[in-house]
This record gives C-alpha cells, sequence and structure tokens, in this order.
C-alpha cells in the first residue's frame, strides 16, 4: 500500500521515501530528473517569493490600521467639535506638529455616462458638419477620439474632459457639453492614503514610497 504524500515546505514532495517535485502539468517527476540549473532557479523564486508574500501581508495590515487610525481621529474631532475633518469629497490632509511629517487622504471618483451623451454627440456632430472648413482637424481629431469607445466599450474619459475644457461660445456647443455634464454618473470611489516627508521646513515635500517600482 503506498504512503500519503508528504509535502515539504521547500516544494518537495515525499512519495514511498522517494522525493518528486510538482511540474507544470500538474503531476510530479522525480527530483533526479529535474536539471540542476532548473533546481536553482525554484530555490530562487521560492526565496524571493517568501519575502514578497511577507511583505504584502505588511503592506495589507499597515493599510488597514491607517485607515483605521484615520476613522478614529475624525471620530474623536467629530465628537469634540461636532465637526466632520476632510472635504466634501473627503479629502483630508494631517500634519506632525513640527511640520516634517504629513499624510494625504484623497478620494478619487469614477465616473460613467448615461444616455444623455448620446444626445451630446449628435449635437457636436451638427456644429462640425456646419463649420466644415472652420472646424480645424485638431478639433475633429478630440472628437473622434472622445465619442469612439475602446475595446472594453469605455467612451475616452479623457478626450471628453478636454471637450468640456474648450471655449466655443456656439449655443448648441454649449448645449451640447450640458449634456455631457448630465450624463456624467458617479459609479464608484476609490480612498489612497499617501506619506510625505522633508527634512527640514523648507525643504521640498518628499513622498515616502511603498511602490516596489519607486523605492
Amino acid at each position: 500500500m503506498n504512503a500519503q504524500p508528504v509535502q515539504t515546505p521547500n516544494g518537495r514532495t515525499e512519495i514511498d521515501g522517494k522525493t518528486y517535485m510538482g511540474d507544470s502539468k500538474g503531476g510530479f517527476q522525480p527530483i533526479e530528473t529535474i536539471k540542476p540549473q532548473h533546481l536553482l532557479e525554484d530555490e530562487t523564486v521560492r526565496k524571493i517569493l517568501g519575502y514578497a508574500i511577507d511583505l504584502s501581508d505588511q503592506v495589507k495590515r499597515f493599510k488597514e490600521h491607517t485607515f483605521d487610525d484615520i476613522g478614529a481621529h475624525e471620530a474623536i474631532l467629530a465628537q469634540e467639535y461636532e465637526t466632520r475633518l476632510g472635504g466634501k469629497k473627503g479629502n483630508m490632509t494631517l500634519q506632525s506638529v513640527d511640520g516634517l511629517y504629513k499624510v494625504q487622504v484623497q478620494v478619487a471618483e469614477y465616473f460613467d455616462f448615461g444616455p444623455e451623451l448620446q444626445t451630446a454627440k449628435t449635437l457636436v456632430d451638427e456644429c462640425l458638419n456646419e463649420w466644415a472648413s472652420d472646424a480645424g482637424p485638431e478639433l475633429r481629431t478630440i472628437v473622434t477620439r472622445a465619442f469612439n469607445t475602446d475595446k472594453a466599450g469605455q467612451i475616452n474619459r479623457a478626450e471628453i474632459f478636454m471637450l468640456l475644457r474648450l471655449d466655443i461660445s456656439d449655443a448648441r456647443w454649449q448645449q451640447a457639453m450640458r449634456a455631457i455634464r448630465d450624463a456624467m454618473r458617479v459609479v464608484g470611489s476609490k480612498t489612497y492614503v499617501r506619506c510625505y516627508q522633508r527634512a527640514t521646513h523648507d525643504a521640498q515635500w518628499r513622498s515616502v514610497a511603498i511602490d516596489l517600482a519607486k523605492v
């Protein structure tokens, strides 16, 4: 009767006194059939991932504790002064007494667009057709990119906002811009916390990087 497989932390599996390693197809292969360089690569990957997983867990705990601490601070102020910390959307900046450390909380909203956007497109097209040669290629390019959808079926938000910044006094254009604004729907939000420090009061703020690519 075969013994039950026994797995070890280094990716090995003991079966009937012999050592195996899992393969990419979900099976097992005897360790003696694996090339030394592949065993070394496996060891390197497992070592790096061991540190990475621990670090990821630490960052997750840091994020949870940070939001807990900020929430507790808000609750104390609300109780003490009967007011809420932060701006209309929840943005706020907390700073140390010596002015050398600060924590910024920023809330980013995510937009989608309702059916009014199609009305806006019709009005914009009418303007472009009537203006003909007066509408330069730059404006036509912005309009085309704004209302074209990407592979995921999403409207190009950046180009839509660029349209809103254009100073065009035509009444139909202004009506189209109102339609775009009416089409905007806030479909969600995400809160970001960014930490900064500086060595002296006249020094530039420097971000405390938690992103692996920015360390």
